[in-house]
């Protein structure tokens, strides 16, 4: 009888709250809290809210909540939020991961080899204010409120907005209302030590999180009626939850957050708190389960929710017609807060023009190559509709950095170079606006040097100063530095030997069409090599085979297209280089004038999401005098980045192989077992030997071959790799294993 009483009591209450909402004009709020990648639940709570045709009349958010809400309030359906949100590669996004095909040469070879890179000024090191510029977001959410650019009034659009952000300054939070949607909704989103702070109106703003992370009393003050709440804060962790100072950092955080939300979770009508737990604010890839999280908490609700139906006499559909932007019309560009470099520069790297109609995909590589110049902190920009017409203006707003000296560090080992330690200290804008200067020091057990001077003139004639010196000692094919009648007389093969080269040019360079790069220069050479175990007279005798100074011209010609350096999945490679030797000092005392010419050339396809190949082929030949071998061909080992005239060859020892002409092909098939994880399966073929293209022997079925099956982790450091090869010739494996970029 009792329980009787009280369900009776409780069916009069809703039944009361239910007739209150029907015969008043209720305005309902929509709060969504801030939480990272837990953000990705508000999508399945939007998608409840629509299916049930819930009206709301305003929404507020901060940080994910600002981005997922602005979207929603632009006038995207939580059923199209969840298809975008599903494609969006998060791990680019976060990383501003950049094409390596936005890169200029001198900068895409300058930038693969570091591990690290720190501002450094004044003598003193500087970490960056954010691991990323944000540049990647901003692009994906300028994209997907372009409809909407024209609302600088945030109670404009479908459905009244704002969000919240902090003032780094003064600590106050900042209610963004109106002005450029896709820069508020940055702002309010710029986690700290993750996104470099926004400044809006002269403010610097960040997370709205750090000061507000639900803006139900502000949302209250619209003059809403009934709040939807949808929470996806962190709960405070125990002690074993609690392993690394980021989680001790989130905990300290929270303390606030948490103690706010047990008033302002009393104030939410509805209340919704979706169960992830298990998610942590970086997990967007199990968004796909967040969303389906959000989906049932609301479901929870839904008997609460679908008393708010009532009240409305035509179900609300936030929704307007939103077409993909594949082109957009360009009538004018503005250009703002450039400083160093000219409007000319920026509209070059843009590769944008007034009146000119462009793809998205096509502006979109433009920011990709003004930013990967390194030259900008931020690039935002927002498109004006131009009246009458079907075309936008363009305003930009540059930033430009005010870092120009960078200390930079990488490690590597592999079986030439043995152990390396990369310490570099680079310079931008040294003399010019357009320079950079960059010194490697190499510490190891082969100290080496890079030095390089670049004046970057994009397709015009740059000018560049390259210094470096190469050092190791390895057993060493005879044939490539004494004759044969020696070779045969001591039964020789393999000689213990100390190789030294410095090379210094001087060189200018043009592009053309951004992927190719032609060279010309002049180049001077000191090679020395030597060994100390050479048996003479039944005494072993240190033995010096070279010790010259060489003068050459060079000219090169060089595409590069491919989307990654190690483990490329699509596009082409091609380096040529021909070297005319003119002078040699007099330890080469029957020097006479001869010319090297190499290529190397790779194509690089897909044929699934995992699997990927790649084809090489290179080749070289001498003409001219014969009788200088330090300079001619060698096969042999695993690597990149070999001196003079080296290559790597599966199944063979480091500079095995030589002769004057050589012609080589690969085959490599990357599978990518886990993400940045892959299994390769390679096999390489090869004939060398003096004067192959004389004989025809190019033409003839590979003398030498060898295949190689490897496991490699594409890490911060570089490339981890281990490879077991084998040769069919020799009949034995070897195995190669390095770690980190080659330098």
């Amino acid at each position: 009888m009792r329980s009787n009483l009280i369900v009776c009591f409780i069916c009069i209450c809703f039944a009361g709250f239910s007739q209150n909402i029907q015969n008043e004009d209720v305005k309902v709020g929509l709060v969504l809290s801030g939480g990272g990648a837990k953000g990705l639940a508000h999508i399945g709570v939007l998608k409840v809210l629509d299916s049930l045709g819930v009206k709301v009349d305003y929404v507020a958010g901060t940080s994910m909540g600002a981005v997922v809400g602005g979207l929603y309030a632009s006038g995207y359906t939580g059923k199209q939020l969840d298809s975008v949100f599903r494609e969006i590669d998060f791990d680019k996004l976060i990383n501003d991961d950049i094409p390596r095909s936005s890169k200029a040469f001198f900068e895409r070879n300058n930038s693969e080899k570091y591990a690290v890179s720190l501002p450094f000024e004044d003598f003193k090191i500087k970490l960056p204010s954010a691991l990323s510029r944000g540049q990647n977001t901003y692009n994906l959410i300028a994209k997907l409120t372009l409809h909407a650019n024209e609302m600088e009034d945030f109670d404009k659009l479908p459905i009244p907005f704002f969000c919240i952000a902090t003032n780094v300054e003064t600590g106050q939070q900042v209610v963004l209302d109106h002005g450029n949607l896709a820069q508020s909704v940055m702002a309010s989103a710029a986690l700290p030590s993750l996104f470099q702070p926004v400044t809006i109106n002269d403010e610097v703003l960040i997370d709205g999180g750090v000061v507000n992370n639900y803006p139900i009393d502000e949302l209250r003050a619209k003059g809403m009626d009934v709040i939807i709440g949808v929470d996806v804060q962190d709960g405070l962790a125990n002690r074993d939850e609690l392993g690394s100072a980021l989680d001790v950092l989130l905990q300290i955080n929270n303390f606030r957050t948490i103690h706010d939300m047990k008033e302002k979770g009393k104030q939410t009508d509805v209340y919704i708190k979706p169960n992830i737990k298990e998610y942590s604010v970086v997990s967007f890839d199990e968004g796909s389960s967040i969303i389906e999280n959000g989906v049932q908490a609301a479901l929870e609700k839904q008997f609460d929710l679908k008393i708010l139906i009532h009240k409305n006499a035509k179900p609300h559909n936030t929704s307007i017609e939103i077409k993909p932007q594949d082109s957009i019309a360009i009538k004018s560009i503005v250009v703002r807060g450039n400083d160093k470099y000219t409007r000319a520069y920026v509209l070059g790297k843009l590769k944008l023009k007034n009146n000119e109609t462009v793809s998205y995909d096509k502006f979109t590589r433009g920011i990709n190559n003004l930013i990967a110049s390194d030259n900008f902190d931020s690039f935002e920009y927002k498109f004006k509709k131009r009246p009458g017409t079907e075309g936008y203006d363009l305003v930009t707003y540059l930033k430009e950095t005010k870092t120009t000296t960078f200390l930079k560090l990488g490690l590597h080992y592999d079986e030439l170079y043995k152990s390396a330690a990369l310490v570099n200290l680079t310079k931008k804008r040294l003399f010019f606006d357009s320079d950079l200067a960059s010194l490697d020091f190499i510490l190891g057990d082969n100290v080496r040097y890079n030095f390089e001077y670049f004046i970057d003139k994009g397709f015009y004639w740059s000018i560049g100063i390259k210094s470096r010196f190469n050092q190791f000692n390895k057993s060493i094919n005879a044939q490539l530095l004494l004759d044969n009648d020696f070779i045969v007389e001591q039964d020789l093969n393999k000689i213990e030997t100390s190789l030294e080269d410095q090379t210094n040019q001087i060189y200018v360079q043009t592009l053309f069409r951004k992927d190719f790069a032609l060279g010309m220069g002049a180049e001077h050479k000191r090679l020395e090599m030597k060994s100390e175990t050479l048996l003479v007279d039944n005494q072993k005798r240190e033995a010096v085979f070279e010790s010259t100074d060489y003068l050459s011209v060079f000219g090169t010609l060089k595409l590069d297209s491919y989307d990654n350096k190690y483990f490329p999945k699509r596009g082409l490679y091609f380096d040529g280089d021909l070297h005319m030797y003119l002078w040699a000092s007099s330890f080469n005392e029957n020097f006479e004038d001869f010319t090297i010419a190499k290529a190397d050339m790779g194509y690089a396809f897909s044929v699934s999401k995992k699997l990927a190949f790649n084809i090489q082929s290179s080749g070289g030949f001498k003409v001219g005098d014969k009788s200088t071998k330090s300079l001619d061909f060698a096969l042999g080992g695993y690597g990149n980045n070999f001196i003079n005239n080296l290559s790597p060859f599966l199944g063979y020892d480091f500079i095995e192989l030589t002769g004057n002409s050589f012609v080589k092909a690969t085959f490599i098939a990357n599978f990518e077992l886990f993400k940045k994880q892959y299994i390769t399966l390679e096999g390489n073929f090869a004939n060398i030997e003096d004067d192959i293209f004389d004989s025809g022997e190019w033409f003839t079925l590979p003398d030498y071959s060898g295949y190689a099956l490897g496991y490699a982790i594409d890490t911060f450091l570089g490339p981890v790799q281990v490879k077991y090869s084998y040769s069919p010739e020799l009949k034995h494996g070897q195995w190669y294993f390095n770690v980190g970029f080659w330098f």
